[in-house]
């Protein structure tokens, strides 16, 4: 299961080895033995929770064990959600695109670089219009460079 992963993540209760710790709480922190911490949690009917394993000495927290982790995967469930995807969208020209298509598709670039995607344009070439690869490779430099303030051309394949 997912949760498995955030369960074995974080030491709890009796799973701290560490002969002190540092409990931290709204009031502040404080450095004391194992067995008080377990102890103090225990009268409040909470657990002990090893949040930093790697500090000295490991800081733990009282706390409900099972909202903690419901709260955990909430947060990673945000985080997931805040992250953007880049897609690549692609303009297609053929070699005598004309001035109005031209201005179409470039106006259509530059939304979709403002949106924070990648944009890979290329030209077609069908049947004979391959004689006309200067006015392609023209084309796609004209395209570049009107994109300048928009982006960057990453490579010219």
């Amino acid at each position: 299961m997912k949760g498995d992963k955030l369960k074995n993540q974080y030491r709890v209760n009796e799973e701290i080895h560490a002969k002190e710790v540092r409990v931290v709480n709204d009031a502040g922190a404080t450095v004391m033995p194992i067995q008080q911490a377990l102890n103090m949690a225990h009268r409040m009917e909470l657990d002990l929770v090893e949040i930093s394993p790697n500090a000295e000495p490991p800081v733990c927290r009282i706390i409900d064990y099972s909202k903690f982790l419901y709260r955990q995967k909430k947060h990673q469930k945000e985080m997931k959600q805040k992250q953007t995807k880049v897609e690549v969208k692609e303009i297609r020209f053929g070699p005598q695109t004309d001035e109005h298509d031209y201005a179409f598709k470039l106006k259509h670039a530059k939304e979709f670089l403002e949106e924070g995607n990648r944009v890979r344009a290329y030209v077609f070439f069908r049947g004979r219009s391959i004689l006309f690869k200067e006015q392609g490779e023209v084309l796609l430099l004209r395209f570049a460079n009107d994109l300048e303030e928009y982006g960057k051309v990453e490579a010219l394949a």
